[in-house]
């Protein structure tokens, strides 16, 4: 399993936000490029980005950082946050980027995204499905967490078999930044509905004990934001302790 440190970006600085508030925003690094290095030096593979404002306003706004970011670091980067056309996406990949994240457009617009996967390579695109329960029933939200789509993603799911996806990224937003532990059941219920995926896990990371239980039960990644920034997981130890499990 791969750990994805996060780097949530808001007005060019490194914040985090609780269950997609973007009034919760709080700041832990005035400089990106320095804890995207901190993230490299603990042994970070992968770091994991956002482009809060783009996900707000539909249109990526923080390109010139994250380019420089793909330049200036060893890392391999992922990228979501305003993605909507295929011009944003050649422009990422082209300026380093090893993957982008869709994400309400494949809800809202299956045929074009299907198109992405073929022209740019599954291996590049990651949807991601951000999901809150409703009557017991994972609802996928859109447009930043704003809105929901009256859409479930078992049905979405459903939509993309044959398409070639090989990565899906799935937030239970009620755990987001909540450090209240992760939703192993619905990282389960993926694998069991898809078990082609490779399953990214988000939301709610709080202790190293929550990685090793995402490892075991089989899941590709994690993406690991808080928890990091508030000292209740050692990067460079979780990276080792979660090599030795599975």
């Amino acid at each position: 399993m791969e750990i994805f440190p996060a780097i949530d970006l808001k007005n060019g600085q490194c914040v985090r936000l609780t269950q997609g508030d973007f009034n919760t925003a709080k700041i832990y690094e005035s400089d990106p490029l320095l804890q995207a290095r901190k993230f490299a030096e603990a042994g970070a593979t992968w770091l994991h980005m956002v482009d809060l404002d783009g996900a707000r306003l539909g249109q990526m706004r923080q390109f010139d950082l994250i380019a420089n970011l793909a330049k200036q670091t060893p890392l391999k980067i992922q990228v979501g946050g305003g993605i909507r056309d295929a011009e944003t996406i050649e422009k990422l990949l082209e300026s380093g980027v090893q993957r982008v994240v869709v994400g309400s457009l494949a809800v809202k617009d299956r045929q074009l995204v299907q198109t992405w996967l073929r022209q740019f390579g599954a291996e590049h695109v990651t949807l991601a499905f951000d999901i809150k329960y409703v009557d017991d029933q994972p609802e996928i939200l859109t447009h930043g967490w704003q809105s929901g789509s009256q859409q479930l993603l078992w049905d979405i799911l459903d939509a993309y078999e044959g398409s070639g996806l090989r990565n899906i990224l799935c937030t239970d937003v009620s755990r987001d930044g909540m450090l209240a532990g992760v939703n192993n059941e619905l990282y389960l219920s993926i694998q069991e509905h898809a078990p082609k995926l490779g399953v990214l896990a988000s939301g709610g990371v709080s202790n190293i004990d929550d990685l090793l239980g995402l490892a075991k039960i089989g899941a590709a990644g994690v993406i690991v934001g808080k928890a990091l920034y508030e000292g209740r997981v050692d990067l460079a130890d979780a990276i080792q302790k979660v090599k030795h499990a599975g």
